[in-house]
């Protein structure tokens, strides 16, 4: 069955879950649609176990044949990409009379499917990657210290699966050796012994990821490598693997301009089920290992911002340097906001940016603090912060924030903060705040790193740019 490019975004388009918007959605998001799903009754589901903190983890089955698959997703509470994709794909399984029926009932006749689409709640409603008790479960399918972990061991040897599917998120930093491309899907057949050798387990692991990049490559041209594939004896995908199943790991990583990774979850969608109807007719065989092995590893040159030849300069001494700029983000409610740092500094000629500006001739500029004090967070629009930057300020002190802890968070171009002082670098110092001017040696500025945020002081403001700030 040949699935070409415009049916499968037909079909994804028809049954994306609509109430699934955002990466940081809870336990109950998923409890609720999962009791839809039950309803409608062609899916099973079935709780089959509890989190540390006695959250519900449920198991969807879909299937009849003898082929048995399991897929199981977000075992790192923070790696939620898959989590939609598979909601996604549950809502096609559940479709009638749309002209797909033969790709469900090739699926429903072959394949016996077991999803487990959120194996650490508790990890994610505080959207952390650790359990509730601090593990790292996917460094726990040998010993089963967690009990999630446990579930997840108990039922790979119930289902005895031979195909499984890891499902994770991975660093929007990586790229692709020798391209300034971000990694936006990585791919991996786990190794299953020390030597990593190949097995006819782990070979049709392979052959399975050649036909997930294959279609990629239609997608995202060289957005894809493989994930590194060191033996660890503690992990779920190298256990799956020694236990007969041919398993593959996807990770789902960057893409610029999709910060909640919707196209990216578009792709999950897409390779999983593009897998699925391989394995149900055994036509993932027609691929060769050497095409998954000629998929490259990993690289790690990315940033947010790189910033060629500024000029940095104190009382005695000047110097022209690069940066590297990351943005770190942290988790507040169903919202975050972003903390920018200057993650390397030094000759960073092979270091890639999501954003990049060479400012030959241009230099480090300190920002200063408004003197003006404002009441409210409501007084200050968009525009009036941008105007406050091109004059050179990057902070103003605000009297009242709010009653609640989402109150804090603001998308103005601008720091807020309630305390006495605020601290602004006067130098760049790595691992400092990404908080500084950069202009010509007469003081005028050219552009702002705000928070890790790149903003060209000679356009109007981005809008396309999520600012994601919080009152200090």
């Amino acid at each position: 069955m040949n699935i070409d490019t415009s049916t499968f975004n037909s079909i994804y388009s028809t049954y994306k879950e609509p109430a699934l918007k955002h990466r940081r959605f809870k336990h109950q998001d998923i409890d609720s649609l999962l009791r839809v799903h039950k309803n409608n009754g062609t899916l099973a589901i079935d709780q089959i176990g509890k989190s540390f903190e006695g959250r519900a983890i449920y198991e969807v089955a879909f299937g009849k044949g003898e082929k048995k698959v399991m897929l199981w997703s977000q075992m790192h509470g923070d790696e939620p990409t898959a989590t939609m994709a598979l909601f996604d794909l549950f809502n096609f399984l559940e479709g009638k009379q749309d002209g797909y029926e033969e790709i469900r009932k090739l699926l429903n006749d072959k394949l016996e499917i077991h999803f487990i689409p959120m194996l650490n709640p508790d990890g994610a409603e505080r959207y952390q990657r650790r359990t509730a008790q601090g593990i790292d479960m996917n460094r726990d399918a040998r010993a089963g210290q967690t009990v999630e972990g446990a579930l997840l061991r108990a039922r790979a040897q119930a289902i005895k699966p031979q195909y499984g599917f890891n499902l994770h998120d991975q660093s929007i930093y990586y790229n692709v050796p020798g391209t300034k491309n971000p990694v936006t899907i990585s791919l991996l057949a786990p190794a299953f012994n020390e030597p990593r050798e190949i097995n006819s387990v782990r070979e049709n692991a392979m052959k399975i990821a050649g036909g997930m990049n294959e279609i990629l490559q239609k997608y995202i041209p060289d957005a894809v490598a493989k994930y590194d594939d060191t033996y660890t004896p503690r992990g779920f995908g190298d256990n799956f693997q020694s236990w007969d199943a041919s398993t593959v790991l996807i990770e789902s990583g960057g893409m610029k301009g999709d910060p909640e990774k919707q196209e990216i979850r578009k792709l999950n969608f897409i390779i999983i089920l593009n897998a699925l109807v391989q394995i149900a007719e055994g036509s993932y065989a027609q691929f060769d290992k050497q095409q998954y092995e000629d998929i490259p590893f990993n690289a790690s040159q990315l940033h947010d911002i790189v910033i060629r030849n500024i000029t940095i300069s104190s009382d005695s001494t000047s110097f022209k340097t690069d940066l590297a700029i990351r943005r770190n983000e942290t988790t507040i409610g169903r919202d975050f906001f972003v903390r920018g740092k200057i993650e390397d500094i030094g000759d960073l000629k092979e270091s890639i940016g999501y954003e990049e500006i060479d400012v030959e001739g241009l230099q480090f500029i300190p920002a200063k603090t408004s003197t003006v004090t404002i009441s409210n967070v409501a007084q200050l629009t968009t525009q009036q912060s941008f105007d406050l930057l091109k004059q050179g300020f990057m902070a103003v002190q605000v009297k009242e924030v709010g009653a609640t802890k989402e109150k804090a968070l603001h998308n103005l171009p601008i720091h807020l903060f309630t305390q006495t002082n605020f601290y602004l670098p006067i130098t760049a110092d790595f691992g400092g705040m990404a908080n500084f001017f950069i202009g010509d040696k007469s003081g005028n500025l050219k552009y702002a790193v705000m928070n890790g945020y790149l903003i060209d002081l000679t356009k109007g403001l981005d809008n396309s740019t999520l600012l994601k700030n919080r009152v200090n």
